[in-house]
């Protein structure tokens, strides 16, 4: 079979499984049975009284009520087998209760009014988790793959490293590559967050979940599918959509409170007035749907907001630590700074060369995945140096590499690091901002090579921003103090600490009384920091890895301004989840004191209870935009 009829095999057969014959009364009644039921039996409860069996209607529709009010009340008791107290109690004793002093309509109203509000926070959720849908949905499940002159559609778990895969206008990309065509235009926006397409060459790296513009492309594959920017995005948005926010069961916790006030005021309206259906009229206006809605509501439209932006928030109770943090911890190198460091200047120890002092360095440093390591090596290959290959090479987490050439032993990294091999190596003398890389050659000290890395364009107004937020700040890096102290003063950082391990930030977070505390780092060495602390953001791409096991936010573009952005969100997110709550309690309240003068029947009461659920879930919906 060719591609092309697969093809059109594939689009049939979507054609067929979403026809325009499905029903959609057939899917809502699947999905939302309990209404469709309940809209039944008041139908068939209005014929019986229409032909004149008011006393059947009155069984019929009671007896529903009755049967729906045991369901909740099983539902009930497993909430608190499992810890938590519902207050599906208060939609029991609003049935019971309505049913018993013969307001069967009013029963049917209560029991339309928690299904329907369930029914719209599962539309209220699927509304505010479109950004978030959209990645998932768009996962490329096959590859043209070309081989021999001829393409074929291939799983995308299947491709290896090396595979030519044809991309298809319109087309996602499925893993991460290497561009084969001349040029290519990419939307990368659902990986970025950038609006406007992106225009690549030959060579350059292309992104999987990238969008093919107008053109067929070819690219060589870099990655597995598993292993490509995409797929571990999904993940994370996978993750981020099942979670359950901590301030859903601080909700839950109103529930106590909220039943027995709501029980008392009934009782009591019971009791002034000697009127039994008084207790049911006020019942029916204690609604939980404020309470069980707003938040979940609130935050999923928090995190699809984020999502938007190019963050994914992979708790939704993140947004709360967020809201209320008080310090932000930066990393230094790719975080606050760029991430490309300069070599600057070569200063070779007597006895030694500045051509020895690089090519040694470099040809250690290329089995090092440190950021710096990189510098030291594209520098000698710029001078025309070609670094050696090793015998054996051994990289000393945060600290530096050891490595054979040439016969030799070769250090790079610290100096602390460097005097334990060669005592004789001296700290360089360093101007603002400046860091050294120290080199030993056996057991002799080789010199030091400076590089500076740049603090990024915005990272003085995030800074800003968040100082604004009433936000304190503070660096955790493991560069020399110099070095440390040249970046902060730059920003106007009055906190910092450096020369630390994994292990010294680790207990260094730990130890901060002004919490919540948020670390951001590049989710490679701050991995451990990055789960230490309240709320760990990674830093783009080269975040993403460590933070599906560390972080609890990633930023998908390295736009360190999207820190104060995704804070901002938090604050904004947690105001409108508590604003909601509040506002259908009080209305409730208000409406059941009102009930308690004999004034709103009972039918009546259900009806306005609807009106004020479907406020309050419109009220959260504001966190898909985080309006006021």
């Amino acid at each position: 079979m060719s591609v092309d009829s697969a093809v059109q095999g594939d689009v049939i057969r979507d054609r067929s499984s979403t026809s325009p014959r499905a029903s959609v009364l057939k899917r809502f009644v699947s999905r939302y049975w309990v209404i469709a039921l309940t809209i039944l039996v008041a139908g068939v409860g209005g014929a019986l009284v229409i032909t004149g069996h008011a006393s059947a209607a009155v069984w019929v529709t009671g007896g529903y009520a009755l049967l729906v009010a045991f369901g909740y009340l099983i539902r009930m008791v497993r909430e608190l087998l499992n810890g938590r107290f519902g207050i599906d109690i208060l939609a029991v004793m609003a049935i019971v209760s309505t049913v018993l002093v013969g307001e069967a309509v009013a029963a049917l109203i209560v029991i339309l009014m928690m299904s329907g509000g369930e029914a719209l926070e599962d539309y209220a959720n699927r509304r505010a988790r479109h950004e978030l849908d959209a990645l998932l949905q768009r996962d490329p499940r096959t590859a043209h793959r070309s081989q021999d002159g001829q393409v074929e559609d291939v799983a995308v778990d299947i491709v290896r490293p090396g595979d030519r895969l044809v991309v298809r206008p319109a087309e996602v990309l499925p893993v991460d590559g290497t561009l084969l065509s001349p040029e290519a235009s990419l939307d990368q926006s659902p990986i970025t967050g950038e609006s406007v397409p992106v225009e690549k060459g030959t060579g350059d790296p292309v992104l999987s979940g990238s969008i093919n513009g107008p053109r067929a492309i070819e690219i060589q594959a870099s990655a597995k599918a598993v292993d490509s920017q995409y797929q571990q995005i999904v993940a994370l948005v996978a993750g981020a959509a099942k979670s359950r926010p901590r301030v859903v069961r601080l909700a839950d916790r109103y529930a106590v409170p909220f039943t027995i006030f709501s029980v008392a005021l009934a009782g009591i309206a019971w009791l002034i007035s000697q009127q039994p259906v008084r207790f049911a009229e006020v019942l029916v206006l204690a609604t939980p749907c404020p309470l069980l809605i707003a938040a979940p509501v609130a935050f999923i439209g928090g995190m699809s907001r984020a999502a938007r932006s190019g963050i994914i928030v992979r708790n939704g109770g993140v947004f709360e630590q967020l809201a209320r943090a008080r310090t932000v911890v930066f990393d230094k190198t790719g975080t606050l700074t760029e991430g490309r460091p300069q070599l600057r200047e070569l200063r070779p120890a007597p006895g030694f060369t500045s051509e020895e002092l690089l090519s040694m360095a470099a040809s250690a440093e290329q089995y090092s995945s440190h950021v710096l390591a990189a510098s030291v090596v594209t520098a000698a290959k710029e001078r025309g140096l070609v670094p050696a290959a090793a015998l054996s090479a051994e990289e000393h987490a945060t600290d530096g590499v050891a490595a054979t050439v040439a016969g030799s032993s070769v250090a790079v990294g610290k100096l602390r690091f460097i005097q334990a091999l060669a005592p004789d190596a001296s700290p360089a003398p360093l101007r603002a901002g400046e860091l050294a890389i120290y080199v030993a050659i056996g057991a002799e000290y080789a010199g030091a090579l400076i590089a500076r890395d740049a603090p990024r364009p915005n990272a003085p107004s995030t800074l800003k921003r968040l100082r604004e937020l009433g936000i304190g700040l503070e660096l955790l890096t493991g560069d020399a103090t110099e070095t440390a102290a040249g970046i902060a003063a730059e920003l106007g950082i009055e906190r910092f600490t450096a020369e630390c391990r994994p292990s010294d930030k680790v207990q260094h977070v730990a130890g901060i009384a002004e919490r919540p505390v948020i670390m951001v780092g590049d989710g490679i060495n701050d991995a451990p920091v990055l789960a230490r602390a309240d709320v760990g953001i990674a830093m783009g791409a080269k975040g993403a890895t460590a933070a599906s096991e560390s972080a609890d936010v990633v930023l998908l573009v390295d736009d360190l301004a999207r820190v104060a952005t995704v804070v901002q969100i938090g604050r904004d997110t947690l105001r409108i989840a508590l604003q909601s709550i509040w506002a259908g309690i009080v209305a409730s309240v208000v409406l059941m004191v009102i009930a308690t003068f004999g004034v709103i029947p009972a039918t009546v009461g259900a009806l306005l209870q609807e009106g004020v659920d479907l406020a309050t879930i419109v009220a959260a919906l504001r966190a898909v935009r985080g309006r006021r």
